[in-house]
């Protein structure tokens, strides 16, 4: 075992050559300190993309267009527009949709609501049940919307955060009116989401928006979700729907212009594979930059075991172990590439944090960091890193024979 006498020897060995040390030690620094910074900026570009999916990742989303293409007769530039038929049709046609739903926007601006001397121009969506589950509301107070909501055309809503904030400040809105374009709507429900923009939003129910203020049978955008089928059997959905729908309102199944459809389920997993990819590159780009670094030390060391040839031979020469020779240069590489990977560790963290907290979180970029197991693997790479940096030096410092080593120059 390696005494106090030791350690001494390599620190003051260590301090007599500050800047060889410092150099050596930068290099490893550089490398673990470039490689958490990759990383950690690497997550906060997939946490920033991957929370555009935080609805319901086996959802599609399907709205009508123009045609482009003549069909059996019919000219081009035809508008589509899904209407309630077309959600009975789907619910008959095809047992694996789940929480399938018509939505009509009724955009602020054109819609103005307001409570007491409160007023606010917010998104309003008229929905079915199913789309709340779509958008995956987390409700705060009260309920969402049901059927007997749609089927008895009661005029109720379910409203955002900030709508709740901005119309009602400290009231409990629960039981209360807030009105639509002059029609008093009861509140039954208020729900926060991760995304911060659609809190300023009102649900109401789709039967009621059918009667009361765009007339018709309408209903906009089609939302469902698919179970826990894979991307290949949802797109093979999908592929089917759009021949059905095409057939039943004239148009051509490949005229794209007609009809537009939205995975989020091939979407997710594109991500999720292109993002994978980034991090494996980002990572081979970061132990390049280590092995950089780690190839520096061991090349000191032996630099360092040929100055100190003499001076191993003449420990040799008094009785010292090849074993210990060795014990000695690994624990001078161990202590070097273990302190500077460290810092290095620690500086790339806390660069990370900082910018975690200073940055804004955005739909690209948010809370860069790095995975804490990963910090701790990283932590015993460099470890093992030092370690056969000083093997191969130690090595050659172990052979070293004492006569050879005394008539050393």
């Amino acid at each position: 075992m390696l005494d106090f006498g030791v350690w001494q020897e390599i620190l003051s060995t260590m301090s007599k050559n500050k800047l060889r040390t410092f150099l050596t030690s930068f290099s490893v620094f550089w490398g673990i300190f470039i490689l958490m910074i990759l990383l950690g900026s690497g997550n906060g570009l997939k946490k920033g993309v991957m929370h555009n999916f935080s609805d319901a990742t086996n959802s599609v989303w399907m709205w009508g267009g123009m045609t482009s293409m003549a069909h059996e007769g019919l000219n081009i530039g035809r508008p589509v527009t899904f209407r309630n038929d077309d959600l009975s049709y789907l619910d008959a046609s095809y047992e694996g949709l789940e929480n399938l739903s018509g939505r009509i926007n009724l955009w602020g601006g054109a819609y103005h609501s307001s409570y007491k001397n409160e007023y606010g121009d917010f998104e309003i969506q008229a929905v079915l049940p199913g789309h709340q589950v779509t958008e995956k509301l987390d409700l705060m107070e009260g309920r969402l919307l049901n059927e007997y909501d749609m089927k008895k055309f009661r005029k109720v809503a379910v409203i955002g955060r900030k709508v709740k904030e901005r119309l009602f400040k400290e009231e409990d809105p629960i039981g209360k009116y807030v009105n639509i374009n002059g029609i008093p709507f009861l509140v039954v429900g208020v729900f926060t989401d991760i995304h911060d923009g659609e809190t300023e939003r009102l649900y109401i129910p789709l039967t009621v928006a059918q009667k009361t203020f765009q007339p018709g049978n309408m209903v906009g955008t089609i939302t469902f979700t698919t179970g826990n089928a894979t991307v290949e059997e949802s797109e093979v959905l999908i592929e089917d729907i759009r021949k059905k729908i095409a057939q039943k309102h004239g148009f051509n199944p490949d005229d794209q212009s007609a009809m537009g459809s939205w995975n989020a389920l091939k979407e997710y997993k594109q991500m999720l594979t292109l993002f994978n990819g980034i991090n494996i590159f980002v990572g081979i780009i970061g132990v390049f930059t280590l092995i950089a670094g780690l190839v520096g030390v061991s090349n000191i060391m032996l630099i360092v075991v040929k100055e100190r040839t003499k001076e191993i031979g003449i420990r040799k020469a008094i009785g010292a172990t090849p074993r210990s020779i060795i014990g000695l240069i690994i624990l001078e590489a161990l202590i070097i590439t273990s302190f500077a990977g460290y810092l290095g560790l620690l500086f790339g963290i806390g660069i990370l944090e900082f910018l975690a907290s200073k940055m804004p979180a955005s739909d690209f970029f948010r809370n860069p960091g790095v995975d804490f197991r990963f910090a701790i693997f990283a932590a015993l790479l460099v470890i093992f890193a030092g370690m056969m940096a000083g093997f191969v030096p130690a090595r050659r410092a172990a052979r070293i024979k004492p006569i050879e080593a005394l008539r050393d120059e």
